[in-house]
C-alpha cells in the first residue's frame, strides 16, 4: 500500500511538474531560439575569457561586443515577456530562475546566461520530444522565424570578423572598424546597400557575395512568414485543461470516439466497394 502511495505521489508531482512546464515554455521554437541566442553569448564570453591568456585583435572583439549588444536587447525583451506573461511573478523571479534571467542582461554578469541554457532544456525536456517535433511540423513559419533571426546574428558575427580582418590590412580599405564591418554586414545582407562601406579586397569581395545571397535567402522566408502572418486566417485556439483535470480526459474519450467513427465510416466504404464488385 505504502509503494503504490509513492507511486501515486510521484506520478502526481510529475503531471505538475509536467504542466508547469508547459506553461513555462512560451513555444518550441522561441525556447530553441533563447537557447542558440545563450550558446552564441557563452561562447563569446569563453573568447573574452581566453583574451586575457591569448590576446586577441582588438577589431576582432569589438565585432563580438557589438553582437553581444544586439543579444543583450533580446535577452532584455525575454526577461521582460517571462515576467508578463507568467501566472506568478514571484514564482517564475525565485524558483524560476527569473533572477539569473535579470542578472545576465548586465554585460559584466553575463556568465548567469548559462542558467538559461539549463532551463531551456529542462524545459523542453520535460515537454517531451514528440510534443517538441508536433510542434515544430504545425508551426514551420515561426520556427523559421526565429531560425531567420538567429542566422542574420550569426552571419553578421563571423562575417563582420572575417571581412574586417582582411579590410583592414588593405592600403584602400574603407573597412577599418568593428562597427563599420557589422554595418556593412547588415546593410548587405538586407540587400540594401548603400555603398558607402564596402570591400576591395578579393576575399573581402567572395565574402560579399556569400552574405548577399543569404540576405536574399532570408529576407524572401521573412517576407513568406509575414505574408503568412497577415494573410492565413486566425486559427481557432484549443483550450488545455490540466491531466488531472476531469475535462482533459473528457476531450481525450471524444477524441478517441471520433476516431473510431471515422475508422467505421472507412471501413463501411470498403464494404460497400467490394459488394459492388461482387
Amino acid at each position: 500500500m505504502t509503494q503504490q502511495t509513492e507511486q501515486s505521489t510521484r506520478e502526481e508531482n510529475q503531471a505538475t511538474e509536467e504542466e508547469a512546464a508547459g506553461k513555462e515554455l512560451k513555444s518550441t521554437g522561441y525556447e530553441l531560439f533563447i537557447l542558440l541566442l545563450s550558446l552564441v553569448s557563452v561562447f563569446n564570453l569563453v573568447v573574452d575569457w581566453i583574451n586575457f591568456v591569448y590576446p586577441i585583435s582588438e577589431l576582432t572583439l569589438g565585432v563580438i561586443r557589438i553582437i553581444n549588444a544586439i543579444v543583450t536587447v533580446f535577452f532584455l525583451f525575454d526577461f521582460s515577456y517571462r515576467i508578463l506573461t507568467t501566472s506568478s511573478k514571484s514564482h517564475y523571479f525565485f524558483r524560476n530562475w527569473g533572477w539569473a534571467d535579470l542578472l545576465a542582461c548586465v554585460p559584466q554578469l553575463r556568465i548567469f546566461r548559462v542558467f538559461r541554457i539549463f532551463r531551456a532544456v529542462r524545459l523542453m525536456r520535460i515537454f517531451g520530444v514528440k510534443n517538441m517535433i508536433n510542434e515544430i511540423v504545425n508551426n514551420r513559419a515561426g520556427i523559421a522565424l526565429f531560425i531567420t533571426v538567429f542566422s542574420i546574428i550569426v552571419i553578421a558575427e563571423i562575417v563582420g570578423i572575417y571581412v574586417l580582418k582582411v579590410e583592414s590590412q588593405a592600403p584602400n580599405g574603407n573597412i577599418t572598424s568593428s562597427g563599420d564591418a557589422v554595418w556593412w554586414v547588415l546593410v548587405t545582407m538586407t540587400t540594401v546597400g548603400y555603398g558607402d562601406r564596402f570591400p576591395v579586397t578579393p576575399q573581402g569581395r567572395t565574402m560579399a557575395v556569400f552574405v548577399m545571397l543569404s540576405g536574399v535567402a532570408l529576407i524572401g522566408v521573412l517576407a513568406s512568414f509575414l505574408s503568412n502572418f497577415f494573410l492565413s486566417p486566425p486559427k481557432k485556439e484549443e483550450v488545455e485543461y490540466p491531466v488531472t483535470d476531469p475535462r482533459a480526459k473528457l476531450a481525450e474519450l471524444k477524441s478517441l470516439l471520433a476516431e473510431q467513427q471515422a475508422a467505421q465510416a472507412t471501413l463501411v466504404e470498403k464494404i460497400g466497394e467490394l459488394e459492388e464488385m461482387l
